[in-house]
Order: C-alpha cells, then structure tokens, then sequence
C-alpha cells in the first residue's frame, strides 16, 4: 500500500498527548498558525521537523543552499541520495512524509528585502536559523517592521544560543540590540566545527519557544539569550536590554531606514 493510498491518521489519535496539555482549542491554534522558517540546515531541520510533528499546519521553509556531504551529520533530514539537491525543497518533502496533514512551501531563491518582507507579513512567527550576521540584522530588521516574533539560534563547537525576541510586544529588544556590525567576524561553525547533537538540541529548543509564541504562552526567554554549553552540560540566562540608540528599534531608529 502506497503512502497516498492510506487513510489518514485520525487528529485525535495523532495529537492526543499534546491535546492533553494544551487542550483541543491549542491545537486548533496550532493548525492554524504560519510559520517562516528562514534556514533549511543544522537548526532549521530539528525545529521544522518538530514543529511539523507538533500540529503546525502551514509552514515557509527558505534557503537557497543544496546538501553535500559535510551537512549530513548534523542536517538529520538529509542522505546521501539528496546530495546536490536544493536543501528547501529536500526539506519540506521529508516533513510533508513525517506529517501529510502538513501544507509547507519550498523557496529554493534567496529572498530579497520586499520579497522577504511579505513572507514576513503573513507569518505568526519567524524562525532564524540562518549561520550568518547579515541575514540575521535583515530578518531582525524586518521582523521589528513588521512586529513579528523572531526565535533566533546558533551553535558553534560544543555551544549554542537560543533568544526570543517578542516585537508583537511594546519595548521588546531586538537582535541588533545584542550583536552590532563590530561582531561581525565571530567565528562560523565551518572555520571552527560544532558538535552536530548540539545543533540539534538548540533546533528543539526553538521549536519549543516557537510552539508557546504562538500559542500564547510566556517564556523566560522573551528578551533574554539562552546560552547553552554541552561540554559541561551547564545552561543560563542573560538579559537583553532595549538600546536607545539601536539602529533598528531605538528611539532614534528612522521608520523604513534601519540598515
């Protein structure tokens, strides 16, 4: 029996643990919600999965990269068989197998500033699993524009990061409150490795804070970083304070020039 000849699993059966927790109304929301996931890699696989699995019925998933041999580790999506594919499209045919009640849409392009900031526009929530500063100030940019929630992540060695930054809420700070065009050059995961169960465990993290954005729920980490060390298995909180001369949400920040 083929996967398109057999009958759906019932909503119930499959969400009946999660229904228990957040009850039927939660995972209505679920369902309903729209997520941008901007980033098809080592954070973008585990949060899109997770989310998928989890109820969200309508996901964007964005990156322009395709898969080689070096992702697999940590790209727990990916085989060998999609080596040289676009790393969007392999992604969302892996989580439309993992839940066919899912509606997921493939841009293999990079999207530039307007066409990003209508995909923006319609999400309830955006995922930054990108590995590099420029795109991350552009979708903190644009997510603030457009007082959007943004669930940012990294990793690098045995470490990773996690921040919610609330811009559907008054006085959020913003990811250009926390790094600046002087951090720039920080080390990438390529010039100095990372552990892939680490990148894993900061993707599911981020499902997890995305999950309570949209659900409604607070969390300790809305305006904070959580860094995470998986050498010593240690994890803590820092707080990210509004700046009054950040560039993109400060109070001298210009409306549609915050570049």
């Amino acid at each position: 029996m083929t996967q398109e000849s057999r009958p759906a699993v019932d909503t119930r059966l499959r969400y009946g643990r999660q229904i228990t927790l957040l009850g039927e109304a939660g995972q209505q929301q679920l369902a309903a919600a729209r997520v941008l996931v901007i980033g098809a890699g080592g954070l973008g696989n585990p949060a899109a999965l997770y989310l998928a699995t989890s109820g969200v019925g309508h996901m964007v998933i964005n990156d322009f990269d395709t898969v080689d041999a070096s992702n697999l580790p940590r790209q727990v999506l990916f085989r060998e068989t999609h080596l040289g594919q676009p790393k969007a499209t392999v992604l969302a045919a892996q989580l439309r197998s993992a839940n066919p009640q899912l509606q997921v849409t493939a841009i293999d392009t990079r999207l530039e500033h307007d066409e990003l900031a209508e995909r923006i526009a319609v999400a309830d929530a955006v995922l930054d699993c990108t590995d590099n500063f420029r795109s991350r100030w552009l979708l903190s940019e644009l997510c603030v524009a457009a007082r959007k929630p943004l669930i940012t992540a990294a990793a690098i060695r045995f470490e990773g990061q996690l921040a919610v930054f609330r811009h559907d809420r008054s006085a959020s700070p913003c990811y250009r409150c926390l790094y600046s065009e002087a951090d720039e050059n920080l080390n990438d995961c390529a010039g100095q490795g990372v552990l892939a169960s680490v990148v894993g465990t900061v993707g599911c993290m981020q499902a997890t804070e995305t999950i309570k954005v949209l659900l409604g729920m607070e969390s300790a980490l809305a305006g904070k970083v959580w860094l995470y060390d998986g050498r010593s298995g240690e994890s803590r909180l820092l707080g990210v304070k509004p700046r009054s001369d950040c560039p993109v949400c400060g109070v001298s920040a210009a409306p549609g020039n915050t570049t």
